[in-house]
């Protein structure tokens, strides 16, 4: 420990933290200095991080407050804390990760190094063909609610470490400054955005329900990603059962399942003959439903199985309408430079189970390209037709301008 200093923490830590904010990039705080701007001083920058964490006299600023909008209408407040908030915030939590990491569970997938929603979705399908009952559910507002007494309970708990402690303690006290400038005080929950409150998230949902499952459902499997999660059972008392249970478990805790996204599906298909009104269900993009499906012998039959949902369709149609109408794209080239990253990202993840479902949906992306050349090509006039024929021709010379292009599904010329 240096001179002077109440706690020893490394200058490398900061460093490293540094640049895991930087390749994770994230818009300025209420002090309005970019990344960018941070960088024009880095040294003196960090310095100043690392100097006053290791004094024990680094305070949070307010954490700037942006209202998202939700899909199920209306808004959730994301957190942004400035630029250097969220590189002390990651050298706390490369520190804190360090330590909880090996306790949590093998099925907790969200925000984990080495776990993916993929791995989520993926163990989800092999457990229903074996359970006939999922049960749903979804925490309310989590990142708003989470207790900070039963929190700081479960971080002492895995670490002595009074810095450490005491950063997370100030973090969760740390106000919100809404858009108006308005400061608002909390007195309960980790700021959605925040840096570190992924993994306090996780450690506060380890106590409240993972372990809990161990102890009092051993017998039923379950995956969770942050909030969301499924767990199996084997017939619907089982389920009905669990749910109260769970329902009376999260109340202990002081959180509440979501009264609109907390369900008990039947994991219909050939071999389940019975009924129930609920048959389906969305898990992290995924939609989970009896569906046609091939075996290795080529014959069909229908399995309980994953493909994107359609509002995961319909966000992909957004995303690619929102990008096909800004204004300042002028030239094709400048147009797939745009949409690339959405198509790769796209079939990257969704192409992992039904790939052809996945695939399928791209034919709306050529469709868009084609309404976008109709608006920007004299030679298109207003004729879809024309359009779409110069766009089989500009695929004809360039087969890989588009991602989706370079995988055969690329328009054809009429």
């Amino acid at each position: 420990m240096e001179e002077g200093k109440s706690f020893k923490i490394s200058k490398h830590r900061v460093l490293e933290a540094y640049k895991r904010v930087k390749a994770n990039r994230g818009a300025a705080g209420i002090d309005e200095i970019s990344l960018t701007e941070f960088e024009k001083d880095l040294k003196d920058n960090l310095y100043k991080i690392w100097n006053r964490m290791s004094a024990g006299s680094y305070f949070p600023p307010a954490v700037k407050a942006v209202e998202i909008p939700k899909k199920s209408g209306g808004k959730r407040i994301l957190g942004v804390p400035t630029v250097a908030d969220r590189i002390a915030q990651m050298t706390v939590k490369l520190y804190f990760e360090e330590m909880v990491e090996p306790h949590f569970h093998q099925d907790s997938y969200g925000y984990r190094p080495g776990k993916s929603a993929l791995d989520a979705v993926a163990i989800t399908r092999k457990r229903c063909w074996n359970y006939d009952w999922v049960l749903e559910f979804d925490i309310k507002g989590l990142f708003d609610n989470i207790d900070h007494e039963l929190l700081m309970k479960a971080v002492r708990k895995h670490t002595s470490s009074k810095w450490i402690i005491l950063y997370i303690e100030r973090w969760l006290k740390a106000p919100f400054q809404m858009a108006g400038g308005t400061v608002v005080q909390r007195t309960a929950g980790t700021p959605q955005g925040g840096v570190v409150s992924p993994v306090l998230a996780n450690l506060f949902l380890h106590y409240a329900f993972d372990k809990w499952m161990d102890r009092n459902a051993p017998e039923n499997p379950f995956a969770r990603y942050a909030d969301d999660g499924v767990v199996h059972c084997r017939t619907l008392k089982e389920a009905e059962e669990l749910l109260v249970r769970l329902g009376q478990r999260f109340e202990e805790c002081k959180l509440e399942l979501h009264p609109d996204k907390t369900r008990i599906v039947y994991c219909k298909d050939d071999r389940r003959n019975g009924k129930h009104p609920e048959t389906k269900f969305d898990f992290l993009g995924y939609t989970f439903r009896s569906r046609l499906s091939k075996n290795n012998q080529g014959k069909y039959f229908v399995g309980f199985n994953p493909a994107a949902s359609k509002s995961a369709c319909q966000n992909l149609r957004d995303r690619i309408r929102e990008i096909r109408f800004k204004n300042k794209i002028v030239t094709i080239e400048e147009l797939a430079a745009l949409m690339n990253p959405v198509i790769r990202g796209w079939l990257n993840y969704f192409s992992k189970f039904r790939a052809s479902d996945a695939r399928r949906e791209l034919i709306f992306v050529n469709f868009a390209l084609t309404r976008w050349i109709r608006r920007r090509h004299k030679k298109a006039g207003k004729s879809l037709k024309k359009a779409y024929r110069i766009l089989g021709l500009t695929a004809k010379t360039n087969p890989n301008l588009f991602y989706h292009w370079s995988l055969g599904l690329q328009p054809t010329i009429g």
